[in-house]
């Protein structure tokens, strides 16, 4: 639970706001004590979506829904107050873990766990469904597991029905949790109560085996798989379970067994007030949490630090519409290569005062296909870490370990093992890109050491690899979704009316987390976007270029590739278009400005890196180019002040005394946990930004860069706010 901030009420209704829970792109969730005297998690909704007519009537229709929902096993609604600025629900609150991360950290649970949770998930599902509701969201994540048994939560409150959702294709938008929706959710079909079966489906497999049913990996490929695939049932011996897990995984939706017979061909007890069906060590979580969550202040008051964060962009609430869900385990592969790992260790000069070395790690891809930005970031590090050895007043000496994972996923994974295996190392800088960190975050996730990147900014790939909120894993920089926005605002700041957005699936996953943020952003806007999405083998995207001018296109926002974008950039020249044209980051290289020649001239891109040579980061661009003899890269500039950040962190671990000691007057050196906790509590001021982090551990930030194409290369043009 994180302190209420400064903005935050104190009071709802009858509810005292003890603290947050968490944020989440519709409002955010506080727990809070009743005039009783009774736990409840408070979900308050963002007054932007408030103000919206439509959405209003329809969360006023499902509190009212929700409140019939009877049943033991799913959360009660205690109160809501639908008609004021901010409307807010109230909820029972359940001090346990949920039912993902039991499984991630006790593996697969037998097969009469998965046949109680079956008969409860049943019966809580029979009474959402008899309230007129469907979840459309079961996952891991919405099953907790208390002291006197499971509870599903999160039954369809302020979501969309399917009849009400607009979108781009039927195969570009989904509603739900990509490894854990219906076929038809990955179509965006209408959804029934079916759905919620074949959901349910997916969490008891989920559950038995420790695996999703339809793999892990891409967004894309998960859709395709769950609409196509058999289901991976291997690992559940139980025959009769087997063959009903079967069944409610079936693809026609007519086909799946009603959740009342599912209940009745569960020959279980469900439990009555006890927690005997679950193992020990799940039992012992669900007591640790419980104990932990129950020994809560009474009444904890706001806080207001000493230097205050800088607020939050109000339209944060993107990020969640990218991320589609929470769902995906990692992506997993396993041989470990260690000895065939290329091991590029360079420690510092001089020892550690304590006898033992203070490392920070970096992984980093140094010679794969984001050498550019991976080697950039190394060499910042590096030079970050000579200053810092350099000061006569450091506790400590720094030393620095790299490793390169040449930005394959098996290599990532085994390096990921090599860095937390070694207990020198303190916390780790990188991974460079979004197939490394998908396959790497699960291991430092479970060795609790933290892990910082400036550069893999998608929201999918740590919702990928875990099925919980990240505990040490902090991106520190702005995500993709925050460029996305900003260039919705960017084209109709520069006149557009009728923007166009151009989806080349090639650009794969990330860019799709862009057409969610930008379909979003357009609706809440009442903006007329019209938009196209290419096939990964299309041969040439700007075939679609004389349907989308036809329908009125004066700005295109292109999400894909360099060599990709390149084709497209000429044909909008051919036909002399000279309207907003913006490409995403992923695109926006030196190999789109090659390849497209005079036609790239104009084009755009609203960036999470600051150029080297802004003024903002001058000292440390005239440091490099003397220590390295060339300009830095993309990224260095961000890694050089990460860098610089977890020096900071350490050395304010090492002069508290809360460390661990080791004789004389050493400095203390902190555990990996306590440097989680100091890069949480962070409020650095660097040369790009002030790195503060959320409660998701994302960089709390208002400004993306802004580049503009001129005279054949790339032009930074400063800054660009986020809008509020």
């Amino acid at each position: 639970m994180e302190r209420l901030l400064p903005a935050d009420p104190s009071r709802l209704g009858g509810y005292r706001l003890l603290g947050r829970l968490g944020a989440g792109g519709m409002g955010v969730v506080y727990v809070a004590r009743g005039t009783a005297g009774e736990l409840a998690a408070v979900k308050v909704i963002q007054p932007e979506f408030a103000q919206q007519a439509e959405f209003r009537a329809r969360f006023r229709r499902e509190a009212d829904s929700a409140r019939g929902v009877d049943s033991p096993w799913v959360v009660p609604v205690l109160g809501a107050d639908t008609e004021g600025p901010a409307p807010w629900l109230a909820t029972a609150f359940v001090p346990g873990p949920s039912l993902a991360e039991a499984v991630a950290e006790c593996g697969p649970l037998p097969a009469r766990v998965v046949r109680v949770l079956g008969k409860v998930l049943a019966r809580a599902l029979d009474a959402v469904h008899r309230a007129g509701l469907v979840h459309r969201d079961v996952k891991p994540g919405n099953v907790l597991l208390a002291l006197d048994g499971p509870r599903l939560i999160d039954f369809g409150i302020a979501r969309p029905t399917a009849a009400e959702e607009t979108e781009l294709t039927s195969d570009s938008m989904v509603v739900g949790t990509p490894g854990f929706l219906s076929p038809e959710q990955a179509r965006a079909l209408p959804v029934g109560p079916a759905s919620d079966v074949f959901s349910l489906g997916c969490v008891l497999a989920y559950t038995a085996t420790g695996r999703l049913p339809f793999g892990t990996g891409a967004a894309d490929a998960l859709l395709y798989r769950t609409v196509h695939d058999t289901p991976d049932l291997d690992g559940v011996e139980d025959v009769e379970l087997r063959s009903l897990l079967a069944r409610c995984l079936a693809k026609e939706p007519a086909d799946r067994p009603e959740v009342g017979a599912i209940d009745a061909e569960l020959l279980e007890d469900a439990p009555t007030g006890s927690i005997g069906w679950l193992p020990d060590p799940v039992v012992r979580m669900v007591a640790d949490r419980s104990a932990a969550m129950l020994a809560l202040p009474g009444i904890e008051p706001t806080e207001v630090p000493a230097a205050s964060a800088p607020p939050r962009p109000g339209r944060r609430r993107v990020l969640a519409l990218a991320a589609g869900g929470t769902a995906l385990l990692a992506a997993g592969g396993g041989a470990a290569l260690w000895a065939a790992l290329r091991d590029n260790d360079r420690t510092a000069p001089g020892g550690s005062a304590t006898g033992r070395a203070w490392t920070i790690g970096v992984q980093a891809d140094l010679s794969g296909p984001l050498k550019a930005a991976g080697s950039a970031q190394e060499r910042a590090a590096r030079l970050a870490v000579e200053q810092f050895n350099a000061r006569e007043d450091k506790a400590f000496t720094l030393t620095l370990r790299v490793l390169d994972d040449r930005g394959d996923p098996t290599r990532a994974q085994a390096v990921a093992r090599r860095l937390t295996a070694d207990s020198d190392v303190l916390a780790v800088l990188g991974p460079t890109g979004y197939a490394s960190a998908q396959s790497a975050v699960e291991v430092y996730e479970s060795a609790g050491l933290p892990l910082v990147t400036v550069s893999e900014l998608s929201v999918s790939a740590v919702q990928s690899a875990l099925l919980a909120k990240p505990k040490s894993y902090f991106r520190a920089a702005p995500l993709t979704a925050y460029s996305a926005f900003a260039t919705v605002t960017a084209l109709t700041t520069q006149g557009s009316r009728r923007p166009g957005l151009l989806v080349d699936r090639a650009g794969g996953i990330t860019g799709m987390e862009s057409v969610n943020v930008v379909h979003s952003a357009t609706q809440a806007a009442r903006i007329a976007l019209y938009a196209r999405v290419v096939p990964a083998l299309a041969p040439d995207v700007s075939t679609v270029v004389a349907d989308m001018l036809a329908h009125g296109v004066d700005g295109f926002f292109y999400t894909g590739t360099p060599e990709r974008a390149a084709p497209l950039a000429r044909a909008l020249s051919a036909r002399g278009f000279n309207g907003p044209r913006f490409l995403d980051t992923s695109s926006a290289t030196p190999a789109f400005v090659s390849a497209a020649g005079p036609a790239g001239e104009g084009w755009q891109v609203l960036a999470p890196y600051i150029d080297p040579s802004a003024a903002a980061v001058r000292p440390f661009a005239t440091a490099y180019r003397k220590r390295y003899g060339a300009a830095p890269g993309d990224w260095a500039a961000e890694a050089y002040d990460v860098t610089r950040l977890l020096a900071d962190r350490l050395t304010a671990r090492a002069r508290s005394g809360t460390g661990t000691a080791t004789g004389g007057s050493a400095p203390h050196r902190p555990s990996r946990a306590q440097v989680t906790a100091a890069l949480g509590k962070s409020r650095f001021k660097g040369l790009v930004t002030t790195y503060t982090f959320d409660a998701d551990h994302q960089l709390v930030t208002r400004q993306v860069q802004h580049y503009q194409v001129k005279d054949g290369r790339f032009v930074y043009a400063g800054p660009v706010g986020l809008s509020s």
